[in-house]
């Protein structure tokens, strides 16, 4: 295979993550006096780690450095406390994952979450799946759509980065994967539109987990 491993993205991608990150959100901002969003505007508010998403959430006259920090410190506190209330794997996510560990394909997980919260969501909801590299938002090393984590993961699997296909569900993820030389693969279940995907250059696109087996084989 020319593509024989694959990097993922967590949220919209290996978990349904939308419903508890708004009710965290929507609690956070409440408790600054703030009105909440309906769960879908999330999708939109997501995928550039939780300083965005605070930014995002807040109103445009209100982003100021220290608000944002305010809604920041509320939003741990409240998902720290439930962010397995309804996050849970897509339907068919985890016989995707047994399938190409029983063909040795080798996979990671790269996400713009904090790597504690990264690596504790995908051991709890993704218990015993054999990813040899799992990577959140880290201090000094700058996250999604910039490549540096995303190479750093093809180094650490020894595997080329043009061997990678990489899988997630936003433009962030496809400018990520186009720039680190991935193949970039976009998830129509996930969070966004096929437009974006295809704007920010996606290679494929693929309607569900299944179909990425039938891409590894034709590639």
């Amino acid at each position: 295979m020319r593509h024989r491993a694959v990097l993922f993205d967590l949220d919209g991608t290996l978990l349904d993550t939308l419903e508890d990150l708004a009710d965290s959100t929507n609690t956070a901002l409440g408790s600054l006096g703030f009105a909440a969003h309906e769960t879908a505007a999330y999708k939109y508010f997501v995928g550039g780690g939780i300083v965005d998403m605070a930014r995002r959430a807040l109103p445009a006259s209100r982003r100021d450095e220290a608000t944002v920090a305010k809604l920041v410190q509320a939003m741990r506190r409240c998902y720290a406390e439930h962010w397995a209330d309804r996050t849970r794997p897509y339907d068919g996510i985890p016989e995707l994952l047994d399938a190409l560990a029983g063909r040795a394909v080798p996979m990671a997980v790269l996400s713009n979450k904090p790597d504690d919260s990264t690596k504790l969501m995908v051991q709890t909801l993704l218990p015993g799946r054999c990813f040899q590299a799992v990577l959140g938002a880290r201090p000094n090393v700058p996250i999604k759509p910039d490549p540096a984590a995303a190479r750093q993961i093809a180094e650490l699997l020894t595997v080329p980065a043009e061997e990678f296909c990489y899988l997630g569900d936003s433009g962030t993820d496809m400018k990520t994967a186009a720039a680190a030389g991935m193949y970039g693969v976009g998830a129509l279940w996930g969070f966004r539109t096929a437009a974006e995907l295809t704007d920010s250059g996606a290679k494929a696109l693929i309607a569900h987990p299944r179909e990425l087996l039938a891409l590894l084989e034709e590639s």
